[in-house]
């Protein structure tokens, strides 16, 4: 896990005290609102439909059981009691008072956090595999390229009046579990012919108004050569990036306007003019200076214990299915990678508790090297559990309401906060949210379904990501009453798809009969082995449409 250095500690320190002052003369009345906006989303805090939210930043979703532990630490002392986990790996907190934010700020600065880069403008807190540096299947550890982005991109005078946000996201794995192709720029790392990294950059993607798949622009780039490309890319988009309209200001619009072939001549232009002139090579002693702070932990030689899961597993079918479920494959034999869902059934999708964020860091302390991810799907990750603490950490997860066996199911739903809190949102999500999960509560029902990935938004500005859900759900407004359109075939991985609408919109109550007509659909029409993406890929959308509507 990266450590700040001192350059990193008084640049958060410094910002701290800055923004003290500028609350202060706020809560003076010597600042306006207006004036006030532009140095608050410098330092995450929005200003939502009922209060001020701060929104804190983990790169890349990594935390130590210390962060962890202030986060609850401030939710109990200046919130109310709880936060909220989010699809950029960060995390919110929605009622603090305006004049406790800079208190807020330097505690978060003693465990080396802060809000920088969460909000504006600017390259936004980077994301990553929540698997990273546990996954069997990656080729490298893709923290290590994500801290160095972020350092590169902390403060660069090139990105400091960016024509809107911009996010970046990088895995390291044939399995996307970071949804690149939906970025503004999306890196996969792998290996090239000879063994050594190669990084695929894909340009364009994202979602809102106007959904895009990412385009592949910088093929095989060398890991020396990864900022330079960055940079030509950024220096694309700087230059003809529209200022003068918010809707069509991103980066996927440029790419759209001028088409992939012409971003790529562009950007390859940049990156020779870069090249030219001997800038920006990143050095192998600083490649290897930052992959020391993500080295393997201290791992015990095990062998996999089969035998004593498969009697844990007889002694509790709960216990077997958490396992089956929320359990993944590990690099190291013996180890093994646990999902933590937040996603109780009838409950906030990506909603944590104080009391519930300091047990899962004294879990992480005592059974997972000190380390917890947060996945941009809103649930805690602890990658490095031995097989034989698995049943020990379910049991104290049981007893917190945190051992929920439903990661990749149907009630493992993104949502955004929706019109309970946002000024922009059009229509909630939170309750939606619920009325799905509860219809599908039955585990027995949700495993038969298999894996189903259901996302909503609150607006068409798509913070719960429902372009890219297996079903999509988008509230809309009618006249001053809430709606919810459906869509479907959309899929944030590796063969990312934008759904397509089915048709008119369902009022709230209808929506979890519509669900169900769905799902019933694919269980009529699926082949062995289909998941729901798979059946609707195979069978199209009019079975589902011509379902949904026959008596609507």
């Amino acid at each position: 896990m990266y450590r700040y250095d001192e350059f990193d500690q008084k640049i958060v320190d410094e910002r701290v005290t800055q923004f003290r002052g500028q609350v202060a003369r706020r809560l003076s009345g010597e600042l306006t609102e207006d004036e006030f906006k532009p140095l608050r989303l410098m330092n995450g805090l929005y200003l939502q439909l009922h209060a001020y939210m701060l929104r804190v930043a983990i790169p890349y979703g990594t935390l130590s059981s210390r962060q962890l532990r202030m986060l609850a630490h401030i939710a109990r002392k200046y919130d109310k009691d709880y936060a909220h986990f989010t699809t950029r790996q960060n995390l919110q907190y929605n009622w603090p008072k305006l004049a406790d934010v800079p208190d807020i700020l330097a505690d978060l600065a003693t465990v080396e956090m802060h809000a920088i880069q969460t909000s504006g403008n600017c390259i936004r807190n980077v994301t990553s595999d929540h698997f990273a540096g546990a996954a069997a299947d990656e080729v490298d550890d893709p923290r290590i390229w994500s801290e160095i982005i972020r350092q590169w991109s902390t403060f660069h005078p090139e990105f400091s009046y960016l024509p809107r946000k911009f996010k970046i996201a990088v895995p390291a794995a044939p399995k996307d579990r970071a949804a690149i192709k939906v970025h503004d720029i999306g890196i996969i790392i792998r290996r090239d012919a000879s063994n050594a990294l190669a990084f695929d950059v894909y340009v364009g993607g994202g979602q809102g108004r106007t959904p895009y798949v990412g385009h592949l622009i910088g093929e095989g780039i060398a890991a020396g050569d990864l900022l330079a490309y960055l940079e030509a890319t950024m220096r694309v988009y700087n230059q003809h990036g529209r200022r003068d309209n918010i809707y069509k200001a991103r980066i996927k619009i440029l790419v759209h306007q001028i088409g992939a072939e012409e971003m790529r001549r562009q950007v390859a232009a940049e990156f020779a003019e870069i090249k030219t002139q001997g800038a920006l090579a990143l050095p192998q002693a600083e490649i290897n200076r930052i992959k020391t702070y993500f080295a393997d932990p201290p791992f015990d030689v095990l062998h996999d214990e089969t035998a004593l899961l498969a009697a844990q597993k007889k002694q509790s079918k709960a216990f077997a299915a958490w396992h089956d479920i929320n359990v993944a494959q590990h690099k190291a034999s013996g180890y093994a990678i646990v999902t933590i869902s937040l996603k109780p059934i009838g409950g906030i999708p990506g909603d944590a508790s104080a009391d519930q964020m300091d047990l899962v860091a004294n879990l992480a302390e005592r059974l997972s090297f000190d380390e917890i991810r947060v996945s941009h799907e809103q649930n805690l990750v602890l990658a490095h559990v031995r097989q034989r603490d698995l049943f020990d950490l379910w049991q104290q997860l049981d007893k917190a309401g945190l051992a929920t066996a439903n990661y990749g199911l149907i009630t493992d739903i993104i949502a955004c906060p929706g019109l309970d809190y946002c000024d922009l949102a059009n229509a909630r999500s939170i309750n939606i949210a619920q009325a799905v999960s509860k219809r599908f509560a039955d585990l027995d029902r949700q495993r038969d379904i298999g894996e189903l990935k259901m996302k909503i938004s609150g607006c068409i500005n798509a913070c719960g990501h429902h372009h890219v859900g297996n079903i999509g759900i988008l509230g809309v407004d009618k006249k001053g009453v809430e709606y919810y359109q459906i869509t479907l075939g959309g899929s944030g991985d590796e063969t990312t798809s934008i759904g397509e609408i089915l048709g008119p919109a369902f009022g709230e109550a209808e929506v979890p009969d519509a669900i169900e007509k769905l799902v019933d659909t694919y269980l009529g029409l699926r082949q062995s082995g289909e998941r729901f993406l798979d059946t609707y890929r195979r069978v199209g959308i009019q079975p589902f449409r011509e379902k949904l509507y026959a008596a609507h």
